[in-house]
């Protein structure tokens, strides 16, 4: 493996390749986050999942774990965000990366303390809104993506934002290989970043049930965005469970949720009142409304069904489109040593080919 590649990415967080692994929640836990960074990777911790009273801990355990840099995601909408930030700072953590949650006010506070803001969106205007907020580095996800999706691929969206904001960009959305580095790179991007990908490794938490139904699914048509778990556009393996939410009416799937809620409010710790304060913010925010809000609590139970108990058949298995092109589970060591080769031998090609004059016959 090559000492380095670098990229304007490499030298503001502090890895050695271009490659990050996000912050997929329940999946990007302690070992998968230091098992990139020990890659020669960038990794995400999944802040956002992490119960509350135990994010110092498994900061602590990230960095018992490596002595890379990493990072820790978050939303202003989850009960103990006070809590993700103040860690954050405490730990000098190198990056935080978020959706459209955070206001200027913390993400200055956040840069005021030396942590790079890095910040993930589906849209033009999205970015642009995030580099006025104050974001250091953009991570532009395409349709393709997993999870929370857009609509635009990332061949469109990718060039878009590049031409719009000053601030590095990185490339989301269908990215498994060397090949895709070099393509994200010609664009301008300045690194990838991925999660199926990662998910589907040797250092990820998710049951071998799980992952197996993951790697059987070789149709990326199978891999498909449904409004039907909390209301927003989401991308999953089509499955038994997706097939039945689907199938569900509204109030049916609304009824579901209060119960969902009350169970999730319960672990959480939130009394009524919170809950209701919670809802409220929900409501308040870009995606707001009643049935999102109502709704939001299917995501967390469903997809811990999927990820965490590994139950294939009765949770969500949020994924990318290019889980249809991943037929084997790799160590982040093996995976990033893999793509570092693969784009090495790319770049010479690239570098071998020559541009030549043809001489058309015609008089100047």
């Amino acid at each position: 493996m090559a000492a380095s590649l670098k990229t304007v990415l490499t030298e503001t967080l502090g890895c050695r390749f271009p490659v990050v692994q996000t912050a997929m929640g329940w999946v990007a836990d302690a070992k998968l986050t230091a098992a990139t960074g020990n890659a020669g990777g960038f990794g995400f911790l999944a802040g956002a999942t992490i119960e509350p009273g135990k994010v110092e801990a498994t900061i602590l355990d990230v960095k018992a774990r490596t002595s890379s840099p990493f990072g820790v995601n978050f939303h202003m909408f989850q009960p103990n965000a006070e809590e993700v930030l103040e860690a954050v700072i405490r730990h000098k953590v190198r990056a935080v990366s978020y959706g459209r949650g955070p206001d200027a006010r913390t993400i200055k506070r956040l840069k005021d303390a030396g942590v790079i803001c890095m910040p993930t969106v589906g849209a033009l205007k999205h970015a642009v809104k995030a580099v006025e907020l104050g974001a250091d580095i953009v991570t532009v996800q395409g349709g393709e993506g997993g999870g929370h999706t857009g609509a635009v691929p990332t061949t469109i969206l990718l060039p878009q934002v590049l031409d719009a904001v000053k601030v590095p960009v990185v490339a989301a959305g269908g990215f498994s290989d060397g090949r895709g580095l070099v393509a994200a790179l010609a664009w301008g991007a300045a690194g990838i970043a991925m999660g199926t990908r990662f998910l589907l490794t040797k250092d990820s938490p998710v049951p071998m049930s799980s992952l197996q139904r993951y790697l059987k699914t070789k149709d990326p048509t199978e891999i498909k965005v449904s409004t039907a778990v909390d209301g927003l556009p989401q991308r999953f393996i089509e499955n038994e469970e997706l097939k039945r939410l689907e199938a569900m009416s509204l109030p049916a799937r609304l009824a579901m949720s209060a119960k969902y809620a009350r169970h999730w409010g319960k672990e959480a710790g939130l009394g009524p009142l919170a809950m209701v304060k919670l809802g409220l913010k929900l409501m308040s925010g870009d995606e707001g409304g009643f049935r999102q809000t109502v709704m939001a609590a299917n995501l967390p139970t469903l997809v811990q069904r999927g990820v965490v108990a590994g139950d294939p058949v009765n949770g969500l298995l949020p994924s990318g489109q290019v889980a249809a092109r991943i037929d084997r589970l790799e160590s982040c060591e093996e995976l990033i040593a893999r793509i570092v080769s693969e784009a090495q031998e790319r770049l010479a090609a690239l570098a071998a080919l020559r541009l030549e004059t043809v001489d058309t016959g015609r008089a100047n």
